[in-house]
């Protein structure tokens, strides 16, 4: 008890240090960081960091924005969207994006979050022709290149004695990352891109690797060419109705799913990403013709598997790494077509949409059978439909969306949201997945990463119940029918968080996070023996926001985690971190953190919340004793030319070697280079 209570008092000693500063405005990056907390896949949150950094970068017009334009703007929920677009209608033109704190039913947080993604400009403007648009587009180059400077073992000597033996030992590229990006965009009536990447240990321009990058990508999208609405061609991402048969775009939280659960059906967007999978490469259209409109989309991609002796796919390989020989010989084995539809009709409350995905490899998918995945997909092709809808009725919304697979089986989600004022929303949803259902590119709301075998209610409200406090809070009870990976029965859990905010004045406040989440999992107990048993893991954080008025802001943190496991000993795990960062010039940006960690087990880690370069999210964890130190600026040499560097340094007092098998590093440091430039 002595041990929590010391830190608590230490942090809250350095917080009242600081309370002369002003508090930061919100941060959609700190949305991303809860995703990376819940255990979404990488690909998905870097998708989503590119997407939100594009916005960013091409912000909205408030005198032009349409209402499906808002709609299908992600930090904001049907309900929002529905008062900014009734709003501008009643008042346009606006003079600053500070009029959107008289959107009635809009909290001050929210008006904070989303003005970066927004502008007032001219109202009317004349329709520039295609030459008009390609002389005033924008062109862009951005170059990032990475390096770990303490050695690792897959970079080492070996003799050819031992690579005969062992080939996978040593991976045949250099030991740094590099990337390079090209995008011209006019507004969001054209965005054409080029994409070249290659990951640690990958071959860059060698002999017997001539083609410089391992991953290139291209994407170009063009919109309003009158009923035709918007056309895709090269790597785009989509989504229809709830996801129950195709998402691979924007994904919500559970923390933020309090106010934003809906979804609607996503027309084609750029896949701008580094990440090698979890989009589609081919062509998709929008057509409207009044109030009904048309998604026709077509994919074709090759992708890494994992293969049998017999040639069949039985599972995929997702990391985009083709660093040793088993790994580059994986690379773009199999194939996917992917081709579907959506048709929506909307109006001013209702929405209803029919969807229908068809889906064929190259290979025989055939995963090893085990008894929890008895049922799944063991096929070359699969179809899936859906009907999917949302409604608007005063302050009420429902949504929701129920779907088929080949053999029949039937997965729905149903929500309903309910938001009287700005100061209160209520979000319900409702879950079945049967075992049965497969739907490869499903992405929806739940506590699994597939959309089958789970059965749940979801419970989340955001209030504000005085002038200075607001709150946050959920509670998710899951239900999974049929054994797990690692859980030889069926098994039920619960997830519970809130999230209180003290505004102490404009400028800083106060924030207390606690989280809790238990299921069951296989355990050894008594020894020789197994049973399936209930753990949870206990979150706990007390964070300080401040700024000053010369540009500098500061965030002191304190993480706590609890890990039990019935009849073992409490683990535990605590970090104690400070940043610092200015923001005071055009041309200078600078950040500063750092944090002390210490952590039973890998149950207990900590993230570390530290500013990444611009289009980069990085957000480490780490476990044992130790002290994580990073440092970054930007400086721009003109308004469009920039160069951005970080370092992070990672010290151990608890080993002597970093990692394992070829990622081991012989040392208790570990230190990262990140450079960045954009033109």
């Amino acid at each position: 008890m002595k041990f929590w209570v010391f830190h608590i008092i230490l942090a809250v000693t350095l917080c009242a240090k600081c309370s002369f500063a002003k508090s930061q405005s919100n941060d959609w990056r700190s949305y991303l960081e809860q995703l990376a907390e819940e255990g979404m896949d990488d690909t998905t949150i870097e998708n989503m960091f590119q997407e939100l950094t594009m916005l960013e970068g091409n912000p909205m017009n408030l005198n032009r924005v349409s209402r499906e334009q808002l709609e299908q703007f992600p930090l904001i929920n049907f309900e929002q969207a529905a008062h900014i677009a009734e709003f501008l209608d009643k008042n346009r033109p606006v003079y600053t994006v500070f009029e959107l704190r008289n959107v009635s039913f809009l909290d001050f947080k929210t008006v904070e979050l989303i003005l970066p993604f927004f502008f007032a400009g001219k109202a009317e403007e004349e329709q520039p022709t295609v030459q008009e648009m390609l002389s005033w587009g924008r062109h862009e180059v951005q170059s990032r290149f990475d390096k770990t400077l303490q050695n690792r073992a897959g970079y080492g000597e070996f003799a050819d004695s031992i690579l005969q033996r062992y080939p996978n030992r040593k991976y045949r590229g250099e030991d740094f990352y590099t990337s390079m990006k090209y995008a011209f965009t006019y507004r969001d009536k054209i965005q054409f891109g080029l994409v070249g990447e290659k990951d640690p240990g990958e071959p860059f321009l060698q002999k017997n690797y001539p083609v410089g990058y391992d991953h290139y990508g291209l994407h170009l999208i063009i919109r309003e060419l009158g009923k035709l609405k918007t056309l895709a061609v090269g790597d785009y991402r989509l989504s229809f109705g709830q996801g129950l048969i195709l998402n691979n775009d924007f994904m919500i939280s559970k923390s933020w799913g309090t106010n934003t659960i809906i979804r609607r059906t996503q027309g084609p967007k750029r896949h701008f990403s580094t990440a090698e999978s979890g989009f589609f490469r081919g062509a998709a259209a929008v057509f409207q013709a009044g109030k009904i409109t048309v998604i026709p989309f077509y994919s074709n991609k090759r992708f890494d598997a994992n293969l049998s002796r017999d040639g069949e796919i039985t599972s995929f390989k997702t990391d985009g790494y083709h660093r040793t020989p088993s790994e580059i010989e994986k690379k773009n084995n199999s194939r996917e077509q992917v081709t579907g539809v959506n048709i929506n009709y909307r109006n001013e409350q209702l929405q209803l949409g029919v969807s229908g995905v068809y889906h064929a490899y190259s290979r025989m998918y055939c995963p090893v059978v085990r008894e929890y995945n008895y049922y799944s997909l063991r096929d070359s092709s699969h179809f899936n439909a859906s009907i999917d809808y949302s409604y608007r009725l005063n302050r009420l919304a429902f949504a929701g969306e129920t779907a088929v697979a080949r053999n029949g089986a039937t997965a729905t989600t149903h929500m309903i949201q309910y938001t009287p004022s700005g100061l209160f929303s209520l979000s319900a949803l409702y879950r079945h997945f049967p075992i049965s259902y497969n739907a490869m590119h499903a992405q929806a709301f739940s506590e699994g990463s597939r959309v089958q075998n789970e059965n749940g209610f979801y419970l989340g409200v955001t209030f504000s119940p005085l002038q200075k406090v607001s709150a946050t809070t959920y509670i998710d009870l899951f239900r999974f029918p049929w054994p797990k990976d690692q859980v030889d029965k069926p098994s039920a859990g619960f997830d519970f968080y809130f999230l209180g905010t003290y505004a102490m004045d404009r400028n800083s406040n106060f924030e207390l996070r606690y989280k809790i989440k238990q299921k069951e999992q296989n355990t050894d107990y008594p020894e020789n023996s197994r049973k399936v048993l209930p753990y949870n893991t206990q979150k706990i954080r007390l964070r300080y926001n401040h700024a000053l008025n010369n540009g500098w802001d500061f965030r002191t943190t304190l993480d706590a985690a609890l890990f039990r496991r019935k009849f073992f000993p409490l683990e535990k795990g605590f970090m104690l971190s400070q940043h610092a960062g200015y923001r005071g010039g055009k041309k200078i940006r600078g950040d500063l953190f750092a944090g002390y960690f210490k952590s039973d087990t890998y149950a207990t880690r900590l993230y570390s919340y530290e500013r990444n370069l611009l289009t980069t999210f990085y957000m480490p964890s780490f476990h044992g004793k130790g002290i994580r130190l990073a440092a970054s600026g930007r400086y721009a040499f003109t308004p469009r030319l920039s160069f951005s560097v970080k370092i992070g340094h990672t010290r151990y007092f608890d080993r002597e070697t970093i990692g394992s098998g070829t990622e081991r590093i012989s040392g208790n440091r570990r230190t990262d280079l990140f450079t960045y430039w954009q033109w």
